[in-house]
């Protein structure tokens, strides 16, 4: 029988074991280490992402409303104030926080049958009207975005107003409630957020969390800066914002990260 012998041949000593297995150790924590900053950084820009997009609604939704401004025609001749607030556009400029209450009509409803001229009383078609009016807050009715009426009382889907209507309206024809609506920043559940109120009872109602601050500026149709609320022809918007949990290793002042949006809303409905 031939033999074989091997030469040279040796197997892994326990040094260079080690030694693979340190290496092994040290790229394994780097990956690892790598991972972890990667995960970090996925999960700030996605509170940074949410915190812009928080921002835009905010302002996107506040624009819209405060650009209808003066909408439903003779409001203020009609009504003099609408629940206490005696302007169109009712600015209040606080030491630690800004208000904005804006009176505007908002369509709610629809006639469900034609109104004649010299009637007092109105039918809404699908809705029961005692939801949507009252003789107390909700007592402002505008007509075809023109007309506006007090209303005496409310029973299911008719309406009887105070004074007869001026002219006829045909049925569908839009229903509008005339409301202040406010904006400002307070609590909601211990957290700072932007809340808005249309003064009819219900209290102001969360619209986005985590908003700091939220201040308003107002300009004439010169273009100057104006305390006269007769006067205001823009609204100038800024709003800051945070992320919902800091990030240690931010290292700008207390560690959460935060992003300031402004816009320019003019006044479609008050002239020049």
């Amino acid at each position: 029988m031939d033999r074989v012998c091997l030469r040279g041949e040796k197997g892994v000593s326990i040094i260079e074991l080690l030694i693979v297995l340190a290496i092994s150790g040290i790229l394994t924590s780097a990956l690892y280490q790598t991972f972890i900053s990667l995960q970090k950084t996925c999960a700030v820009q996605e509170q940074v992402v949410d915190v812009r997009q928080n921002v835009r609604c905010t302002i996107d939704r506040m624009t819209r409303e405060i650009r209808m401004a003066g909408y439903g025609g003779n409001i203020l001749e009609t009504f003099g104030s609408v629940n206490t607030y005696p302007n169109l556009i009712n600015p209040t400029n606080g030491v630690d926080r800004d208000f904005i209450t804006i009176v505007m009509a908002e369509e709610v409803a629809r006639l469900g049958q034609n109104a004649a001229s010299s009637s007092n009383q109105l039918i809404l078609s699908g809705s029961n009207a005692g939801e949507m009016f009252d003789t107390d807050k909700k007592k402002y009715l505008c007509l075809n975005g023109l007309n506006n009426y007090s209303i005496q009382n409310v029973v299911t889907d008719t309406i009887t107003l105070t004074a007869p209507l001026a002219e006829d309206h045909p049925i569908h024809q839009p229903v509008y409630l005339v409301k202040a609506i406010s904006y400002y920043v307070g609590l909601s559940g211990g957290k700072s957020a932007l809340r808005r109120d249309e003064n009819t009872g219900g209290g102001g109602q969360p619209l986005a969390e985590n908003i700091e601050t939220l201040e308003f500026s107002y300009v004439d149709s010169k273009g100057d800066v104006t305390a006269n609320p007769p006067d205001i022809r823009m609204v100038k918007v800024t709003v800051t914002a945070r992320t919902s949990r800091l990030d240690p290793d931010y290292k700008g002042g207390d560690g959460y990260r935060r992003r300031t949006l402004s816009s320019n809303i003019k006044i479609r409905n008050l002239g020049l």
